[in-house]
């Protein structure tokens, strides 16, 4: 038997001309207007702004398919987000290369007779006609209502919030945190519950999409009712597979659901751009140029279609994702990426007993100015909680019962040396009520963060949540085959389970309350949600108590 050809991807003209300016680790010049054209997220300026207005009449379906959402809350601001695809699988959307004019409004009331802001903006071809629109001069701490606009079409209503004011003394936050959404492993059933749960926000880890094939009846999904077409049964390589990707994703309705409800803040993991990349180094061995070309186009569709603000939008194959955002005085969240930054895994990419390469200082996670300014941004910290929404799994997690065991080198056990730098930076910041946010690993678990994680009556410097995934991995179990290992193996593990869902964490001046929701199956729809288990940690007393 031999294997064909891995077919090479057809990247867009104007992106394989910009290719030719990609240095090792980043685009060392852009000149040319093809490279602008293909890189520069600024809205369009001469060159790329004259191409003609669509009149709105001519757009006789539905342009609000993927629906709408909101993102990144400020204390007077927020993020409102949509994209216009009146055919969302094919990969002009169903629109002419022009551009359009798409009015926004913002009400204090679900039925908008109370409107607070309203404006327009504009869909720009180059940017696939996606629309983002901060809105301004709000109050602080409250709940409003946005939709959207195009000729006789209106779109979905959403429903966002404002942060409170940097100064208030919130007395408590509800947040929920998801990750993982591979279409073809089942339904988002779990997302059509979140959408219904009172929530004040939702941090998405990572892995909003994946890469690989989705075939015509949706992998797992097992479609009767529809066929999707061919241009879905092929791994995500270029700014057009991406972009299609994202609509394919975002035609789940209880996806659109979730984004409706609730505002997001969002990072990514690996899977938005390639399996277990490190930098610039790829999973498979092509040239740097190629998969920093890949890269490129990952990133810009990921902007496109997220509800994120400006200093978010990418240049060529960078994309400075990691930022703060704050709860008044309850709550610090520091969302970090620790992919585009990481030093390569040691050892591969699985799971090996940790070497010497493990433990070399010089290798890093986030990238030293990241870590430098997570550090910063603690010893300036006024809140009570200190959050971090990130990737990978923090706390130490052996995966065996004999020594030395076996850990992943994907994870934070695989780069030793940065953890300790980070957990030093908090102990020295003085922060007390610290909790991590993790994804990733398809599995719901509740660590205490200890200062020596082989010594299990060091101290607990703080707490990680890991939520399971929405989707990926089909529907699991309560109790996977190495439950009994994980739990004895690592005693600061005090909870482990298999199932899909999403997990709650409220948040108050006494408190943190986590509760992980799961559901019994995702291979099917129509999934019941149960609380799995749930537990607190006191503020200036770490460490989880099941409740």
């Amino acid at each position: 038997m031999t294997l064909a050809a891995r077919p090479q991807p057809q990247h867009a003209p104007e992106l394989r001309a910009a290719a030719r300016h990609i240095g090792r680790r980043r685009f060392l010049t852009a000149t040319g207007a093809a490279a602008a054209l293909a890189f520069a997220v600024n809205l369009p300026t001469a060159g790329v702004a004259g191409a003609a207005e669509l009149d709105a009449a001519r757009i006789t379906d539905d342009p609000f398919t993927l629906g709408v959402a909101s993102g990144d809350p400020g204390p007077t601001s927020v993020l409102l987000w949509t994209r216009l695809a009146p055919a969302p699988y094919q990969p002009d959307s169903g629109l002419p290369a022009e551009r359009v004019t798409v009015h926004w409004e913002l009400a204090r009331d679900e039925n908008f007779r109370r409107p607070v802001r309203r404006g327009t903006a504009t869909a720009h071809p180059e940017l696939h006609h996606t629309v983002h629109v901060e809105v301004g001069h709000l109050e602080p701490g409250r709940v409003y209502y946005y939709r959207f606009r195009v000729g006789r079409w209106v779109s979905p209503a959403g429903r966002t919030r404002t942060a409170p004011a940097p100064f208030d003394r919130a007395s408590g936050l509800t947040l929920a945190a998801v990750s993982c959404q591979a279409y073809h492993d089942g339904y988002f059933t779990a997302y059509g519950h979140l959408a219904q749960d009172d929530v004040d926000v939702v941090f998405h880890l990572g892995d909003y999409l994946y890469e690989y094939a989705v075939n015509s009846v949706g992998g797992q999904r097992k479609y009767t009712d529809r066929t999707l077409p061919d241009l879905f049964n092929r791994e995500t390589m270029t700014l057009e597979d991406y972009r299609l990707r994202y609509a394919l994703y975002k035609s789940d309705p209880d996806l659109r659901a979730a984004h409706a409800a609730h505002p997001f803040v969002v990072t990514w993991d690996d899977h938005e751009t390639e399996n277990n990349y490190a930098d610039d180094i790829p999973e498979n061995s092509v040239p740097p140029e190629e998969f920093l070309l890949r890269r490129a186009s990952a990133y810009r569709a990921y902007w496109e279609n997220q509800p994120l603000r400006r200093p978010q939008r990418p240049e060529g194959p960078d994309m400075q994702l990691y930022r703060r955002l704050h709860w008044g005085r309850l709550a610090q969240f520091d969302v970090l990426d620790t992919r585009q930054y990481r030093s390569n895994q040691a050892y591969g990419d699985g799971a090996d007993v940790p070497g010497p390469e493990v433990d070399d200082p010089t290798r890093t996670m986030t990238g030293e100015t990241q870590e430098r300014w997570l550090l910063d941004g603690w010893r300036r910290s006024e809140a009570l909680w200190n959050v971090v929404p990130q990737q990978v799994v923090f706390s130490q997690r052996e995966f065996d019962l004999t020594e030395p065991s076996r850990v992943s080198m994907d994870a934070w056990d695989g780069y030793r040396p940065s953890r300790r730098r980070v957990l030093d930076g908090a102990q020295a910041a003085g922060i007390e009520n610290l909790m991590v946010l993790t994804g990733d690993v398809h599995v719901g678990y509740a660590f205490d963060i200890k200062d020596d994680f082989d010594d299990p009556a060091s101290r607990t410097l703080g707490t990680e949540i890991v939520a399971t995934s929405i989707a990926s991995g089909r529907d699991g179990s309560d109790r996977p085959a190495n439950w009994d290992t994980y739990m004895t193996a690592n005693p600061h593990m005090k909870f482990y389970n298999g199932r899909r869902g999403y997990v709650t964490v409220a948040l108050d001046r006494q408190q943190a309350r986590a509760d992980f929701r799961t559901v019994p199956y995702v291979t099917t729809p129509g999934a019941p949600v149960t609380t799995a288990a749930s537990f607190v940690t006191q503020v200036g007393e770490q460490g989880l108590r099941q409740v």
